[in-house]
């Protein structure tokens, strides 16, 4: 029998069914997360780097998270998403703190990597905030505990990693990602329409669908697109085709990602993507694949009076 300090999670498609500890103590009981159900923070802070749309000129709030239920073997974010990195709060601290940077003029909250604290986000946005939510995701969500957001999160920020199975089994343990993110997008776009951006082209609502081209994977970045295409008329959802990989994480164990992407790889999947009825979204410049727009996960902004 589980104790009052545990409870059973299968709030992501892992559906690990094991005891997960409600707060953090060392040692205690996690899933495939490797993380209780309160939340760690790694960062607070006004971020530049996102899309136009996203960051705008003040910048978008970002609250970066530790852990993560994909642990991709490539994530540029791998000391905070698979290391014991972040500093614990509550729902009522986290209110705190996405307060704190609307004070400082962020545009939105942007929740970056939140799926495997779901609840207790859902909890911290009970009031509505006076700038969008944005769920910043890898897309693997299970339907139950995205409509625990629903009227809570105004923008859906999924990365679509995948439409080939051999892949998201090899780089992030889920033979099943395709079929699970697919349905998880429609999903979010059920949730809150077509995108809206406003007067100074901020985005105030809608999806905005991330993909990250990795090596020797140009193939799977055009099913990505195919996808895209097939279920988005124009104007309903935004599109961002990433170039910004870097090996980092585990990719040195893996030859074929274990390097950057090459100029013919990223012209090619572009494009695709142009001749595409794909329209509306964003495309990077070489310059992004760079360690240098890594921020510091080193608890700036989580410390809030």
């Amino acid at each position: 029998m589980n104790s009052s300090k545990e409870k059973l999670c299968s709030d992501c498609p892992r559906n690990c069914n094991l005891p997960r500890a409600l707060e953090y103590s060392p040692g205690a009981a996690t899933g495939y997360c490797r993380k209780v159900f309160q939340p760690t923070v790694a960062r607070a802070a006004l971020h530049m780097w996102e899309e136009p749309c996203i960051s705008g000129t003040n910048g978008s709030g970002a609250v970066f998270f530790g852990g993560c239920n994909l642990r991709c073997v490539f994530c540029q974010n791998s000391e905070i998403s698979q290391e014991a990195r972040g500093k614990t709060v509550t729902a009522k601290i986290l209110k705190k703190i996405y307060a704190n940077l609307i004070g400082q003029g962020a545009h939105n909250i942007n929740l970056v990597t939140p799926s495997h604290y779901v609840r207790a986000v859902a909890a911290s946005l009970s009031d509505k905030l006076p700038v969008p939510v944005i769920y910043n995701c890898g897309a693997y969500e299970k339907i139950e505990s995205l409509n625990l957001l629903k009227d809570k999160v105004q923008i859906y920020l999924p990365d679509l990693k995948y439409m080939n199975p051999t892949l998201s089994a090899r780089y992030s343990g889920a033979a099943d990602y395709p079929e699970i993110a697919t349905k998880a997008i429609l999903h979010m776009y059920e949730q809150t329409g077509a995108y809206r951006l406003d007067g100074d082209g901020l985005l105030q609502q809608g999806v905005l669908i991330r993909h990250l081209i990795l090596p020797n994977a140009v193939e799977n970045s055009k099913r990505v697109i195919d996808w895209v295409e097939t279920h988005f008329p124009e104007g309903q959802v935004l599109f961002s085709l990433m170039r910004q990989y870097v090996p980092c994480g585990q990719s040195a164990a893996y030859p074929e990602i274990n390097r950057f992407l090459t100029t013919a790889e990223y012209d090619e999947v572009e494009r695709y993507l142009f001749d595409s009825t794909v329209e509306d979204g964003f495309v990077q410049e070489a310059g992004s694949a760079d360690s240098a727009f890594i921020p510091a996960f080193d608890g700036t902004g989580v410390d809030v009076p």
